[in-house]
């Protein structure tokens, strides 16, 4: 294991042990439900968007695996602040990095999220790490569910 793989492998553990933006808020503009059959993961995800369309705040409750509370944690602390066609686009940045090892990612727009970069070399464990981006997508498009399967 590299240094790299350390460092991200320590950020994963860090969201996971202490998710950020884990909790009902009092308002929401947008909600949906996300489950992972497979290996039980639950979550609710909550969007706050303003008449732009900017997401002006985000959490999540629920149960799951460390990949997946990891996942939707860093991925909300990344959405805030974004234009939901930002968040579109970060979501189909993130599923080509998770699902395609030979694509070329930009790391400075996934940040932290590239903490899961080599997650396709499992994949049964990509579908915990992208439950709640489909949760987020589907939640921005009115669905008030998403699954992996």
């Amino acid at each position: 294991m590299n240094v790299s793989d350390d460092l991200y492998q320590e950020i994963i553990l860090d969201h996971s042990r202490s998710p950020r933006h884990y909790g009902c808020p009092l308002n929401h503009t947008h909600c949906a439900a996300g489950r992972n059959p497979l290996c039980g993961d639950e979550y609710q995800v909550y969007l706050t968007l303003d008449e732009d369309g900017v997401i002006r705040d985000a959490s999540f409750e629920g149960a799951g695996c460390a990949i997946s509370k990891a996942s939707t944690s860093l991925m909300l602390e990344q959405l805030i602040g974004k234009h939901h066609e930002q968040a579109r686009a970060l979501f189909e940045t993130f599923h080509d990095m998770v699902t395609n090892p030979g694509g070329d990612h930009d790391t400075k727009v996934l940040g932290k999220l590239a903490a899961f970069s080599g997650i396709w070399k499992f994949p049964s464990r990509v579908k915990c790490a992208i439950l709640c981006w489909h949760a987020v997508r589907n939640a921005l498009d009115g669905k008030t569910t998403a699954s992996t399967e």
